[in-house]
């Protein structure tokens, strides 16, 4: 089949399905329909084409899984990749994930999270078209937007078209945190973006291929082929995004489908943004209970505090503090509830109270082996080597605040070139 898109064209549809539903005037919000479900739209591209998906078990259409619906569809599936958690989302955080052979399928799935995060030429010598669809929570410490990104820089260094199925950012309504310093560049911080960032994964790869943040080859491919699709309409596409509809960054939308083990509900993810920093402490962040990143706590905060015991489960098999009794606090409650103590900002009232009630403070930041502070997970999930030392010298939340803006106002100005919904702001 012969593609007859042009990345020009492809941008104009884009802006044109943009624009407001009637429905949107009602009472009634229109529902999401995310870019997974909008066979008509992208199947026609996929005829004659052999493909190979980036997919987990967030990746449905409706009550079915994406592979599923495409086989029965006709679509010749070759490979199917998988990111951390594994492709049915059932590995525990950072387990280590093989190759094998879907059993429902028949289809090779390769793990592009470890050792190896991209595929090889090997991998897709078969395919025609590449496809990531992944629901994505909007958070720089989640590790999707890093798999993207590898994901990103094989296709266009292959020459491989690449499609991506755009899904809603539940955390997509606001944009805080501090930026990213690149010195502390890591696969739970890979581009120079707030913690929350405010963008759909889509929107995300429209800016770390506008903004040059590939790889140098992928970064010139790129431009190529963007180049050829303005000046040729005849010209196969390169790079597809097939939106959403019905969302814009004012929605607040619910997953259908937990993300991964330890964000099994909306609660978890509204948190997530506040509560992970917890991972670079002493503290357990609530792994292992059913309420990840809604409980935290350690055995030595006071007794009246809000008691629990993290155990090692489905998910959580290997984290800090299993069979021990902690003390902490529990944030835990209904959605709404839940969103009315995160509001639009990341909360650092818990950290720094929980710092200031914690007896041996010399050892409340976990150490690497090095023993240097600026080499720590904290320092990697905080992105600077500023927060640790605020929070030790006692800086009010306010004042911590205050020393993100100049960087955060930096980064809306260029994350507003790559949006493709209305904005909350």
């Amino acid at each position: 089949m012969k593609y007859s898109i042009s990345l020009l064209l492809l941008l104009f549809t884009l802006a044109a399905a943009a624009q407001k539903n009637p429905q949107e005037a009602t009472m009634e919000a229109p529902r999401v329909i995310p870019g997974a479900e909008r066979i008509n739209v992208y199947l026609p591209l996929l005829e004659g084409r052999s493909v190979g998906i980036f997919a987990n078990q967030t990746s449905m259409v409706g009550n079915t899984h994406l592979v599923d619906t495409l086989l029965k569809l006709g679509v010749n599936i070759k490979v199917i990749f998988g990111p951390e958690h594994g492709f049915r989302g059932t590995a525990d955080a950072g387990e280590k994930v093989g190759n094998y052979t879907d059993s429902k399928t028949g289809i090779p799935v390769i793990s592009l999270y470890g050792s190896k995060k991209a595929p090889t030429p090997d991998d897709v010598k078969d395919v025609d078209v590449l496809i990531f669809d992944l629901q994505d929570v909007g958070v720089r410490f989640y590790t999707y937007i890093y798999s993207l990104q590898h994901f990103m820089e094989a296709a266009f260094e292959m020459g491989k078209p690449l499609m991506l199925l755009d899904r809603p950012n539940p955390n997509g309504f606001y944009v805080d945190g501090p930026v990213l310093d690149m010195k502390y560049k890591s696969g739970v911080g890979p581009q120079p973006i707030p913690i929350v960032y405010g963008m759909t994964i889509a929107e995300y790869a429209f800016m770390i291929a506008g903004e040059q943040w590939l790889s140098p080859k992928a970064n010139s491919r790129y431009e190529y082929y963007k180049n050829r699709a303005q000046n040729s309409p005849d010209t196969p596409f390169h790079f597809q995004v097939i939106k959403c509809k019905g969302y814009d960054h004012k929605t607040k939308y619910v997953l259908p489908v937990k993300p991964s083990p330890n964000l099994p509900n909306i609660q978890s993810i509204y948190l997530y943004p506040s509560t992970c920093l917890f991972e670079g402490t002493v503290l357990s962040e609530g792994r292992g209970t059913d309420k990840p990143f809604q409980v935290f706590g350690h055995p030595s905060l006071p007794k009246t505090l809000y008691s629990f015991t993290p155990n090692p489960n489905e998910g959580a098999k290997n984290s800090k503090l299993y069979g021990q009794l902690c003390y902490g606090w529990n944030l835990s409650g209904t959605p709404e509830e839940v969103q009315a103590k995160t509001g639009k900002n990341i909360q650092l009232k818990w950290l720094i109270e929980a710092y200031r009630l914690f007896p041996d403070k010399a050892n409340f930041f976990l150490l690497p082996k090095s023993g240097k502070m600026e080499e720590s997970f904290f320092v990697k999930l905080s992105g600077n080597n500023e927060l640790w030392q605020q929070i030790k010298a006692g800086k009010s939340e306010e004042e911590i605040r205050k020393s993100w803006q100049p960087k955060l106002k930096a980064f809306k100005a260029i994350r507003k070139k790559y949006l493709l919904y209305d904005d909350f702001e």
